[in-house]
């Protein structure tokens, strides 16, 4: 026979508790000051957690967890916001509360967001360092699961001329590197340097052999050309390396 268990609260406390720890109680039901779109309009936006923000975003939640409930658990379980990022639509589509409706909302806005950040302003900026065309173009490549080579075109003053043109997207190869291509666009452009970068899904920034042999390419062929190659950068996640500067691919 099982021993009677004592009760160290009151049974409706207990409910309550189970609630608030499930998440059961809707945004609607919170304190009106404590719903994270009434904290948006009289805090501002940068007043609230990032679960708050994607709160908004999501409008609702799922039996069992509001809408900021599921926010939390969709960012532990993309490891933050970072990890966010790089997610997909069919990965969203698996968590639970999260239909087709919600997973385009989610993907538009942190399009929107990248978009924000890689956008070049009117009075392009002028690249005196790898680093200033590292901040360029982390924020656009570093976060994506598929290569994509990108090119730069720089004006004599060396500024960018429009945005970072992506060339190439897939596994890349030596011989998927074709400079005709390369250089066709920047003739077009009437554009004195060129940078060249890309990405490593992996997050490892690290040059590969192959990556040395296509810059030493590129730079042959643009010295041919009277389009001088300032750089390559090979982009990680959160990490990147100017092959420049390593020498890799450059002569001196």
């Amino acid at each position: 026979m099982k021993k009677h268990q004592p009760t160290l609260f009151p049974l409706e406390s207990r409910d309550r508790s189970s609630q608030r720890r499930s998440g059961s109680v809707c945004i609607r039901d919170m304190p009106l000051i404590e719903q994270p779109e009434e904290r948006l309009v009289r805090l501002g936006p940068e007043a609230l957690s990032s679960a708050e923000l994607l709160a908004i975003i999501l409008r609702s939640g799922v039996a069992g967890e509001s809408a900021l409930d599921v926010a939390h658990r969709l960012l532990a379980h993309s490891e933050g916001l970072a990890g966010l990022a790089r997610t997909n639509f069919n990965r969203l589509m698996a968590e639970r509360g999260i239909g087709k409706t919600k997973a385009a909302q989610l993907l538009a806005a942190l399009e929107l967001g990248r978009r924000i950040t890689a956008a070049v302003p009117e009075e392009q900026p002028t690249l005196y360092t790898s680093a200033d065309v590292a901040s360029i173009l982390m924020p656009r490549i570093g976060h994506l699961e598929q290569e994509h080579f990108c090119v730069l075109f720089l004006n004599a003053r060396y500024q960018i001329m429009g945005e970072p043109y992506i060339l190439y997207k897939g596994t890349l190869l030596t011989a998927t590197i074709r400079p005709g291509e390369i250089f066709r666009e920047a003739i077009r452009r009437n554009c004195a340097h060129i940078i060249v970068a890309h990405n490593h899904p992996s997050g490892d920034p690290t040059p590969s052999p192959d990556d040395i042999a296509t810059t030493r390419q590129l730079v042959d062929a643009g010295r041919l050309l009277g389009i001088d190659v300032i750089d390559h950068l090979v982009i990680g996640q959160g990490r990147w390396v100017s092959m420049r500067d390593r020498r890799q691919g450059f002569s001196d």
